[in-house]
């Protein structure tokens, strides 16, 4: 879709931190939460930090989660989420949003973007395996 001249943005709302590796061409990303976590809280940060731009202009960013151990990482995913509304990150000029959430739901924080209609359509994509397709069926 970016080589076609769309506007895309990837919201990576995942603890591990790894929807965007590729698009950005590097390692790891700076997570909102990990973010929030260094400068105290989230209102301290700036969109700048944790919204990158890789191949083709597209926009990335990722959620994050709690320290191991520590706290719902589904939190993490609605703080995450919010703050990238509340800062403008999803500007007229964005074509499409990719939400790469977890196949096994298990908290209401990685069904958001669902749940809260932040898309006017939903695409589920997942392999042909028993567990993910039993998984797809449930976010369905």
């Amino acid at each position: 879709l970016a080589e076609a001249g769309h506007k895309c943005m990837i919201i990576g709302c995942d603890p591990k931190a790894d929807s965007t590796r590729l698009i950005l061409n590097r390692k790891m990303q700076n997570t909102v939460m990990d973010m929030a976590r260094e400068k105290g809280t989230v209102e301290d940060l700036e969109l700048s930090e944790v919204l990158l731009t890789g191949f083709k202009g597209i926009k990335c960013a990722e959620s994050g989660g709690p320290e191991p151990g520590v706290g719902c990482a589904g939190r993490g995913v609605i703080t995450a989420i919010n703050f990238l509304g509340e800062n403008g990150a999803y500007g007229d000029d964005t074509d499409f949003v990719f939400y790469d959430v977890l196949g096994d739901v298990v908290c209401g924080g990685f069904a958001m973007p669902i749940r809260e209609g932040k898309a006017k359509e939903i695409y589920i994509v997942t392999s042909g395996e028993m567990m993910a397709m039993y998984a797809a069926n449930n976010i369905a």
